[in-house]
């Protein structure tokens, strides 16, 4: 018999009832690290006072608006993120696959209102970048699509890395790249700096838009705002999500005027997306997230947390491998079982993500203090201690 709630996941046998910062509480008492922030969602930790002040008082005066009507918070967000970015202009999303989506829809738009048969888009494997119907084209990967085609046609992968390959694979028929500066599914896999300067000089070269899924690498994340901001290079397109709401539901694509030219009036529509409350929970994101000094810590909480997972590493060659990422989004290659990791972190109260490649993703909120990455530490090594024991 099917259950109630369908069997998408494979959910572990926890209830969390509460948290506070870096903390979940299962509903028998014990106090878990979360080293996962919801997949790199709760940027400033669980029940933030802050995040949560800015949804109560917005709750108290107006909750759904359509975009019918003018929405003053959505316009202080876009306002928001286009003084602090690349972007021209912003349309709101609930999440990172309907960013995609839209994504998508710009580009090909873009060159269709130029009277040209541009369409196909170039993506690169390992990629995630959600798994609706253009999404999971993109990703191109057989755990994606299997069962689910005929797919959105247009879509080429290019093996990760292989400039050659990548080269070939634009061509005149190329509308737009899309790439993440960081994968983040795909096994915390740092494009290089040079790397996204080539490809910002070859869609140049080529006409093609060049489109940035920051969906998990953005809003602090790599501390810089955004990933991209590190090569010193910029997109056409961007999808932003989980981290901009701190945890409540909202995505956004960024966009120059060029890009997003073709989106006219009728051309695109979200019923929720940019509501007054995803707003209000935004932008008090972004006054946290976007100080300079705020970002200045993320980076040197960053260096402390890689400098103990070296040591950590360095204490159990036969658990871990290596450690790779940057800023806050690190990943621990594993020589076990990454599912084994992640199993035994839950056994001692400390929260990882599992990704490809056999890695385990640390995405912690990024106002961690230095007292709970110090206690992080501890629970992952003596998790890694249980493994090695019990092998």
């Amino acid at each position: 018999m099917i259950p109630s709630v369908l069997p998408t996941y494979s959910r572990a046998p926890m209830t969390f009832v509460k948290g506070e910062g870096v903390w979940l509480i299962e509903e028998d008492g014990r106090r878990f690290l979360d080293l996962g922030a919801g997949i790199a969602v709760n940027v400033l930790g669980h029940a933030n006072p802050v995040l949560t002040d800015a949804l109560k008082t917005q709750a108290d005066a107006l909750w759904h608006l359509s975009n019918l009507y003018q929405i003053p918070a959505q316009q202080e967000l876009a306002d928001r993120l286009t003084e602090a970015t690349f972007a021209d202009t912003v349309f709101f999303t609930n999440s990172g696959t309907e960013a995609c989506e839209l994504a998508v829809k710009m580009a090909r738009k873009y060159w269709s209102d130029l009277g040209e048969d541009r369409a196909e888009i170039v993506a690169f494997t390992g990629a995630f970048h959600g798994r609706s119907s253009a999404a999971i084209a993109a990703s191109g990967a057989e755990k994606m699509v299997k069962g689910f085609g005929p797919l959105l046609p247009g879509f080429t992968q290019v093996p990760f890395g292989d400039h050659d390959a990548l080269r070939a694979a634009v061509t005149d028929k190329t509308c737009a790249v899309l790439i993440e500066p960081v994968q983040g599914e795909g096994g915390i896999i740092p494009v290089p700096d040079q790397c996204l300067k080539g490809l910002r000089d070859l869609c140049d070269e080529t006409g093609a838009l060049l489109i940035f899924d920051e969906v998990q690498c953005g809003v602090g994340r790599t501390g810089k705002l955004f990933a991209h901001e590190w090569a010193g290079v910029a997109p056409d397109i961007m999808m932003v999500a989980k981290g901009i709401g701190g945890g409540f539901p909202l995505g956004a694509v960024l966009a120059t005027e060029k890009a997003a030219s073709g989106m006219t009036l009728g051309t695109h529509g979200s019923t929720y997306g940019g509501n007054p409350l995803a707003c209000a929970v935004g932008n008090a994101v972004m006054a946290t997230v976007a100080d300079e000094a705020f970002l200045a810590e993320v980076n040197r909480k960053a260096g402390l947390l890689r400098q103990k997972l070296e040591g950590l590493v360095a204490a159990h060659p036969d658990v871990f491998e290596g450690v790779r990422g940057t800023g806050l989004m690190i990943g621990l290659k594993c020589k076990l079982p990454n599912t084994d990791v992640v199993q035994a972190g839950f056994d001692h109260e400390v929260i990882v993500v599992p990704a490809a490649d056999n890695v385990v993703r640390l995405l912690p909120p990024l106002n961690i203090t230095d007292d709970e990455i110090a206690e992080a530490i501890q629970r992952l090594d003596k998790a890694a201690a249980s493994m090695k024991v019990a092998a």
